[in-house]
């Protein structure tokens, strides 16, 4: 891997890790602020999910914004805001200004993730992206981990309040790391395919049906990683009687085995160059048996041991959801594509935490539990149905590629060469 790709993915992966943090730290904090403000599982829930309405709303014109200003301002710009509404979190004095904070802090976050695929477009081949990308989206699981870790130690000493104030400085010093160490990008002709984009090629992905095809994809995937992440530390405080300062080693093992499987998973997918389908049908048919068994544990320790697994089954499907995409495109085009499908994604966030509190309070935690096999059946379907390779791609993406050589599709032949 190039110097400038290698340095471009370490500055990346800190920032999505304090992407994490001030994300998910949240969700050790529930129980509190739900005895803070009198509320139940459904409006727990909306707080949850009000994040997920305008983080899923700002993708996709993050990602068109990536592309006329370039990922690395759009960066920094995401860092500094979301930092700011993180801090504001900790003064909330009602439920409903607790929503409030939540939604400006998803447009805030909601920029982040297509600029930072642009960032690392401009800085990497195509050939070692996905490897790139899959390291540096094992930070979520190392931003999750430390989100348990760091939010268990303050809210065992403190209260909620001051835990967010806390966190909200964890963005800004890598805003400065980013300024001070982010090399310049790679020249052209190494970042991408030569491919004639007309204009507005960007906002033409919008009409293709085949980049909303890797967006279902990443739903389905969401549908899991959100489920278990939202809810798995109120369930394990509430049915099993785990201390919140304890909740971080009880993440341990899953979000280690997850970074670990993201990065396996890109790996891969550069790898097979591409072909989503060999990787995501064997791993979310496994995750699917695992989710019938996690809810029909006994003990703590079965639970997270099969939670465990069923991130890590989960975790290699994160970049084959982005792998044709990221391969076939160049920089100015791959940021749109994926906040496309990142808007897929996100959706799951929107849905999937209200409707499990929701189900929660109608029936159970077991039937929650086994209402998230909805994502292995639909990334099933989904990956099936997109093209396998780059050739297939890009021939139907007609408005933005043309005149692109044909290639084998078929997920029989011939393995790819190691990039």
């Amino acid at each position: 891997m190039l110097r400038t790709t290698r340095t471009t993915a370490v500055l990346l992966f800190t920032a999505w890790a304090v992407d994490y943090i001030d994300r998910q730290v949240i969700n050790l904090a529930l129980p509190s602020i739900g005895d803070t403000f009198g509320l139940g599982h459904a409006e727990r829930g909306v707080i949850l999910s009000s994040f997920f309405v305008t983080y899923a709303l700002t993708q996709i014109p993050a990602g068109l914004v990536a592309a006329r200003f370039g990922g690395a301002r759009v960066v920094c710009a995401a860092l500094v805001l979301w930092s700011v509404f993180t801090g504001l979190t900790a003064v909330a004095w009602s439920f409903a200004a607790l929503v409030v904070f939540r939604c400006l802090f998803g447009v805030a976050q909601g920029l982040f993730p297509a600029a930072a695929i642009d960032t690392l477009s401009r800085r990497s081949l195509p050939e070692q992206r996905l490897t790139a990308n899959g390291w540096i989206q094992s930070s979520n699981a190392v931003g999750g981990l430390l989100a348990a870790v760091l939010g268990g130690l303050l809210l065992a000493r403190w209260d909620w309040r001051v835990m967010f104030a806390a966190v909200s400085v964890l963005g800004l010093l890598v805003v400065v790391a980013i300024r001070h160490g982010l090399p310049a990008p790679l020249p052209a002709e190494q970042t991408g395919p030569t491919l004639r984009q007309p204009k507005g090629a960007a906002t033409a992905l919008l009409r293709s049906p085949v980049v909303w095809g890797f967006a279902v994809m990443f739903l389905a995937y969401d549908v899991v990683v959100w489920g278990l992440n939202s809810w798995s530390a109120s369930f394990l405080m509430e049915e099993r009687g785990l201390a919140v300062a304890d909740a971080g080693l009880v993440s341990l093992a899953p979000t280690l085995l997850a970074a670990v499987a993201a990065v396996i998973g890109g790996r891969l997918s550069d790898r097979f160059e591409g072909r989503p389908r060999r990787i995501v049908v064997p791993a979310m048919c496994v995750a699917a048996g695992l989710l019938v068994l996690l809810p029909l544990t006994t003990t703590l320790a079965q639970f997270v041991a099969v939670g465990t697994l069923v991130s890590g089954a989960v975790g290699l499907c994160y970049m084959p959801c982005f792998s044709v995409p990221l391969r076939s495109l160049p920089p100015g085009l791959t940021g749109a594509a994926s906040g496309i499908i990142l808007f897929g994604g996100q959706l799951s966030g929107i849905i999937v935490p209200t409707l499990f509190g929701h189900i929660v309070d109608a029936f159970s935690y077991r039937t929650a539990f086994w209402s998230l096999l909805a994502g292995p059946v639909l990334a099933v379907a989904a990956v099936l149905w997109v093209p396998q390779t780059s050739p297939r791609f890009l021939a139907r993406l007609r408005a933005v590629v043309t005149d692109t050589p044909k290639e084998d599709d078929s997920d029989t032949s011939a393995a790819a060469r190691p990039a």
